[in-house]
């Protein structure tokens, strides 16, 4: 057997498309940006108060590798109320630098070389990377606009051969909005079970969920706890980006293994930030402050979904997260052609579909994590172009 050397597979491992389209977007006088998926609100200020009055009680130095155990207590109790999933603070969950960390951490504790990874497609940009870096094979399985990009078992089915160790899910979707529902999760479990697969759940965006839709964890489901690595942070709940603090839940041997991981990689999260999160948790402030960023996604969501239909780009409904996905195909121009000509006809920002897989060809992604006017404004400039064009 050939062992690859990590700086073998890091030659694998391209640069993002999106940061290449922000590269032509410089300079671009009056650009809007669609294309960063970053909340546009501020950290809710008794959340910054917080980490001032850590600072102040001289909490500057390093926690234990796992992280404080305060915070851990406090994300159990959140994952005990909102997601049903009764998890040990000392054993079971472990404080990150930010979420994106933990796919290649996860799947380093039980990925061996050429392992293939299903990851259902569009995809966030960062899973089929950390495969490869982890020593895997990702294989993108398609979902489709007439499925409101759901994930089917029908479709992995097409895709799992014995090699296959692990699926990774997305729920609220990046880039989609597509948001799975029980009966999809329990198939999913019942596939998981069947073919042995370890399941990497990425929740990140569970509390920006419109209409109907309900976001449920799969670690909650009967008998799934011990295979499943679920995935989340508080970069996008509480709009702490910059922050960087995530945590990732899974059975003890994983958290055991992913804390070696953490230990020789960087260390700790910072942890007066772990002890501000720890209070954020527990202040009512903190969710009530959720809920009118996701009613503010809500009336975005609502205006460009309309906005994208009437000018003749057909559009699914998201049912959560901050992203919309128009179908650009029938304008003839690939989703890489397309976004280019925005960025220099209209001066707004959209994110190609190819940047997530093959299956996100024929799309582009728009962040409706922008202020509302600015919305309205580049919804004008890319109708404008559309029609001066003959595009629709």
């Amino acid at each position: 057997m050939i062992l690859m050397a990590l700086s073998d597979r890091l030659e694998r491992v391209n640069p993002s498309e999106i940061r290449k389209l922000f590269d032509l977007a410089q300079g671009v006088e009056g650009l809007i940006s669609l294309g960063i998926g970053e909340p546009d609100f501020d950290t809710p200020e008794h959340i910054k108060e917080y980490a001032k009055e850590a600072l102040d009680k001289g909490l500057t130095h390093y926690s234990p590798n796992v992280g404080i155990l305060e915070l851990r207590e406090a994300i159990a109790e959140k994952l005990k109320r909102d997601n049903n999933i009764d998890a040990d603070p000392k054993t079971q969950i472990m404080i990150t630098v930010g979420a994106n960390q933990i796919i290649l951490m996860g799947l380093a504790t039980f990925l061996k070389d050429n392992d293939e990874v299903l990851i259902p497609s569009p995809m966030f940009v960062s899973y089929a990377p950390a495969v490869l870096l982890a020593g895997g094979k990702p294989i993108e399985v398609p979902t489709y606009e007439e499925n409101e990009f759901r994930l089917s078992v029908d479709e992995l089915r097409k895709y799992v051969t014995p090699k296959t160790k692990a699926l990774i899910i997305n729920s609220p979707n990046n880039p989609t909005g597509a948001v799975l529902t029980k009966k999809d999760l329990e198939e999913i479990a019942d596939f998981a079970v069947e073919h042995d697969l370890v399941i990497l759940s990425d929740e990140v965006y569970e509390y920006f969920i419109y209409n109907e839709a309900k976001h449920y964890s799969i670690a909650s489901l009967n008998g799934m706890f011990d295979r499943v690595i679920t995935i989340n942070g508080f970069s996008k709940t509480f709009a702490m980006t910059g922050w960087r603090l995530g945590f990732v839940v899974a059975r003890e041997d994983m958290i055991e293994k992913m804390t070696r991981f953490q230990m020789y990689n960087a260390t700790c999260p910072v942890t007066f930030i772990q002890y501000a999160t720890a209070k954020a948790l527990r202040d009512k402030r903190s969710w009530e402050a959720v809920e009118e960023m996701r009613k503010e996604y809500d009336r975005r969501r609502k205006m460009v979904w309309k906005r994208l239909n009437e000018m003749g780009l057909p559009t699914v409904r998201p049912k959560g997260a901050f992203y919309i996905f128009p179908r650009i195909r029938d304008t003839g121009l690939t989703s890489k052609e397309f976004s280019e000509l925005m960025i220099k006809e209209a001066r707004v920002a959209l994110v190609p579909g190819s940047a997530f897989g093959k299956a996100g060809e024929g799309y582009v992604r728009i962040s409706y994590a922008t202020a509302y006017e600015k919305l309205e404004e580049a919804m004008d400039r890319i109708e404008k172009v559309l029609k001066e064009r003959k595009l629709v």
